[in-house]
């Protein structure tokens, strides 16, 4: 299905801290995630120039969100889980074109059985 109202975040993370992001995502309405393991790599001196501890292990949470929602998630994981924090995380978003399988924002309660 064709949009031009979602996005997608990336959250690149020291591992352990994908499920942080992701609570930080959730309470900015964001409704679920996907995480990948993944492993940095930078030049020696780099590290030492930016003055950043090189940890190899990361992960990455992908989030698709709606496009009103974006820039309070993308706030929020700076503000919750930037590179001043343990994380040392990075997000960024880019925009999808096509999206299949996202249940509605609005999903109707189920109705309860006859009693």
């Amino acid at each position: 299905m064709k949009t031009n109202n979602h996005e997608v975040i990336f959250a690149i993370v020291n591992s352990g801290y994908a499920e942080d992001v992701m609570n930080v995502a959730r309470e900015q309405g964001a409704r679920g995630g996907t995480i990948l393991n993944a492993r940095g790599v930078i030049k020696e001196d780099a590290a030492a120039f930016f003055g950043i501890t090189l940890h190899q292990e990361k992960e990455i949470l992908m989030i698709v969100v709606e496009r009103d929602i974006r820039d309070n998630i993308l706030n929020a994981i700076y503000k919750e889980m930037g590179m001043a924090k343990k994380a040392k995380g990075i997000a960024f978003s880019l925009p999808v074109s096509d999206v299949a399988g996202l249940a509605p924002v609005n999903i109707p309660e189920q109705t309860q059985a006859a009693e």
